[in-house]
Formats: structure tokens, sequence, C-alpha cells
């Protein structure tokens, strides 16, 4: 299984939340995970934002952050066609980098022809993700 993981997925891996369980297990099965490059700023984001609110204490930030850029190097990394996720922000009313996340899964399909299961946590990209034609997975 290849496995796309938008940034509120990725998020998972390395923050305690709701359905952390399931997307670790969803790594667990998938032969290669993929994410477009502009998950690497969004993820950091996501993880000072928490820090900022004190959820972590700044060692504990420093560490979740090396840690994920450690892990980086072992995702499939793609990129993106901004004209392809600008009509796509259009077609489905999606923000702009949920619109880019849905465009690189695309390109993944369209460059190799793989079968790809899409993760995301956000109900409008899931929806715009199956009514382009991908798997998505979703927690029981």
């Amino acid at each position: 299984m290849i496995l796309y993981l938008d940034t509120s997925s990725l998020v998972k891996l390395y923050v305690e939340e709701a359905h952390t369980v399931v997307v670790k297990e969803w790594i667990e099965d998938a032969e290669l995970v993929a994410t477009c490059r502009v998950a690497h700023p969004e993820t950091i984001s996501a993880f000072h934002r928490r820090y900022q609110q004190g959820d972590f204490s700044k060692p504990d930030y420093e560490k979740l952050t090396a840690g994920f850029v450690e892990d980086w190097r072992k995702y499939v990394v793609v990129d993106f066609d901004e004209m392809e996720a600008g009509v796509l922000v259009g077609k489905y009313g999606l923000r702009g980098f949920d619109a880019v996340h849905l465009s690189s899964a695309k390109m993944i399909r369209q460059d190799a022809g793989l079968d790809l299961f899409f993760s995301s946590f956000d109900h409008r990209l899931n929806n715009a993700a199956a009514a382009e034609g991908f798997q998505v997975l979703l927690p029981e």
C-alpha cells in the first residue's frame, strides 16, 4: 500500500491526539509513505503552535521537532502542480494547502500509476479526495 499523509495525519505520528494509534497502524501496513514538501513547514508550524499554547515544554518541543526533521528523509516527498491546486480550490472550496496536498497526491498517482490511499483529518479534503477517486482512509 502507498499511503499519502496530509499534515493533519502526519502530526499524529509525533503528537498524541485522537486517532494517533490508527494512523500508526496505517503506517505499519504501508510500503511507502508519501507527503508533499509543504508538509515539512506545516508540521513544524503545528508543533510550534502547540508549544506556544503550553502543550509542550521547550525541551520537548525541540526534541519533537528534531525527531520529525530526522524522520523526514523516510518519507517520499513530492512536489505539487500549482495550477491543478488552484483548480481544486475552485472545484471543492478547499483551503490553499489542502488543495496543494490533493494536487501532490494526484501527481503521484498520475506519474507512478499506483493505487494510493489518502489520509487526512479534514472532512472537506477527504470528500474532495474521494471525488477525485482516491481511497480515503478513515478511523473506524
